[in-house]
């Protein structure tokens, strides 16, 4: 935790997290407890989240494990006082009737089916549970909060034209989640121009960290890891990602909320310098001596990308992320090692391609 981080005091500001029972929104919302925050959440449960584990039967083992985790995340709610609000997000009036209870000042939009190929296999899901939601949240929020934060993505970018992007690059996503998020960042200026929402959009990268049940790539090499199986990377594992263990960006999205500089800016919230996929195997080989890695054919929806350039954050707000992925992947490695313990993985061999951000 950077001395920043740890300076910040909330002084009981009311933040709704939309989607908050998620990956990114159950961490958000611990550590904005901590601070002092008076922090609710609306979830429906339903996007990649405790209920849509039970639509898919082909892996109950993975179904087990990642109800675990889930479970986790809710008893660490509960445990500390976070109001859940069980609704879905597209349903107008059930969200008008949480705004009317709770009086958030500051809202957070994360609620989004959150993968590019999943967006590209069901782009109907992906577009109901994203406009919807976000028109809603936005409609809610207008004359009423102080501040409305959209979660944007590095997929807005497209194939990257440089090594790093800035947050005035030029945005040609080349796929529907990417092409979602940057409508997404457009409505969320018009309603701010229109009705005079303070705004901040934030765009993270290839996150990780504790309690994700999301299947990106480093998770995927945990799993095989401990069971003994292969690491499978879609391409040469040349790719630059800019990942981002979850702390920093959860430190990012704490100073958008106490620092007025933030509002009506769009920041690329990562930890700033890209590494090969490679780079992320080698790691966990390391880690679990005598696994390989094998190379299959690279998705050409992936688009090519490398560093989210994160000077403006740094210089507007003192953002200082702390985690490379030397620091943040072992930690993760160790947390799963930890919770493993609970399970049987080595009994259940999957062996599966990268997944997209």
């Amino acid at each position: 935790m950077s001395v920043i981080d740890s300076e910040i005091n909330f002084n009981g500001k009311k933040v709704l997290l939309i989607g908050g029972a998620g990956f990114i929104g159950h961490n958000l919302a611990l550590s904005l407890k901590a601070k002092g925050a008076n922090v609710a959440i609306l979830d429906s449960l339903h996007v990649n989240n405790l209920l849509s584990l039970y639509d898919d039967v082909s892996a109950p083992k993975e179904r087990t494990l990642y109800e675990y985790m889930i479970n986790e995340r809710l008893s660490l709610l509960r445990n500390n006082k976070i109001d859940l609000f069980v609704e879905d997000g597209r349903d107008y009036h059930r969200m008008a009737k949480v705004f009317s209870i709770f009086e958030p000042e500051v809202v957070v939009l994360l609620a989004a089916v959150s993968h590019a190929s999943r967006a590209n296999k069901d782009p109907r899901t992906t577009l109901d549970h994203s406009f919807r939601t976000l028109e809603n949240a936005l409609d809610n929020s207008r004359e009423k909060v102080r501040q409305f934060i959209f979660f944007s993505s590095s997929m807005v970018y497209g194939n990257f034209e440089s090594e790093s992007v800035t947050e005035t690059s030029s945005c040609n996503p080349i796929g529907i989640y990417g092409a979602v998020k940057l409508s997404g960042e457009k409505l969320v200026e018009a309603y701010g121009r229109v009705f005079d929402i303070p705004y901040t959009i934030v765009r993270p990268s290839a996150l990780y960290g504790e309690r994700c049940i999301s299947r990106r790539v480093g998770q995927i090499f945990i799993e095989n890891a401990i069971r003994g199986q292969d690491l499978v990377i879609a391409g040469d594992g040349k790719d630059k990602i800019d990942f981002t263990y979850i702390e920093d960006l959860i430190q990012g999205i704490e100073l958008c909320i106490s620092n007025h500089k933030s509002l009506g800016q769009i920041f690329n919230l990562t930890f700033g310098a890209a590494q090969e996929i490679n780079s992320l195997a080698t790691i966990v080989q390391n880690e679990f001596p005598g696994i390989s890695v094998n190379y299959g054919e690279r998705n050409p929806l992936v688009p090519e990308r490398g560093t989210l350039d994160i000077s403006k954050a740094k210089e507007l707000l003192g953002y200082k992320p702390s985690h490379d992925i030397e620091i943040g992947f072992k930690k993760y490695i160790s947390w799963y090692l930890d919770m493993s313990k609970n399970f049987n993985l080595n009994s259940n061999n999957i062996v599966e391609s990268q997944k997209n951000e």
